[in-house]
């Protein structure tokens, strides 16, 4: 497991996942894959915010790429732009336009592109309305005051077809005191 107190490198391709202690709901109980974290401050997608509100709505050429739920999702509450997450079939395989690499296989796709022309290489496709963001030094201070732990992500975190479920899941799995916080009450004071 990750040291949860490390915050000295970056945090790219990593979950930020909320700390019961963090009130705030615009990240309450949240899962955020950073996609970016440097110097200059942070960049995530929050992960298990999903609306009701199905892709075919606001992008119907983009509704059969999406990986189910075909929803959009609230990527964060900086909401200017729209961020489409994308796992690619092969890293070799994708055409430099359009397609943004992040680690791996994972990147971001352009949704000025032609979805048919990018539908051979997307394996798994999510769109979030917004993101997470954090200024300099932000996101070191709220981690070092214990509002977020900083964990490995799977193949299955990212493109959940179960998101609602995905903070307490991601907290059981890495056991002691975190799988322990997984159980904590949304509200201490109903127990």
């Amino acid at each position: 497991m990750e040291d949860m107190d490390d915050t000295s490198g970056s945090l790219q391709g990593k979950l930020l996942v909320a700390a019961p202690s963090l009130l705030d709901p615009n990240f309450a109980r949240t899962v955020v894959l950073m996609l970016a974290h440097g110097d200059q401050g942070a960049l995530g997608l929050v992960l298990n915010r999903p609306t009701i509100t199905a892709v075919s709505s606001p992008l119907p050429e983009w509704d059969d790429l999406c990986t189910s739920p075909a929803v959009v999702f609230v990527g964060g509450p900086v909401t200017e732009g729209t961020i489409c997450l994308a796992r690619v079939k092969s890293e070799v395989s994708v055409p430099s336009s359009g397609y943004l690499p992040l680690q791996g296989t994972l990147g971001t796709v352009d949704l000025e592109a032609d979805p048919a022309f990018v539908a051979p290489w997307i394996e798994r496709l999510r769109i979030f309305a917004g993101y997470a963001g954090w200024g300099e030094g932000q996101l070191e201070n709220e981690m070092e005051a214990g509002a977020w732990w900083a964990l490995d992500a799977t193949e299955g975190d990212i493109f959940s077809e179960e998101p609602a479920h995905l903070w307490k899941s991601v907290l059981r799995r890495q056991g002691g005191l975190l799988a322990l916080a997984s159980a904590f009450p949304p509200d201490p004071s109903l127990n």
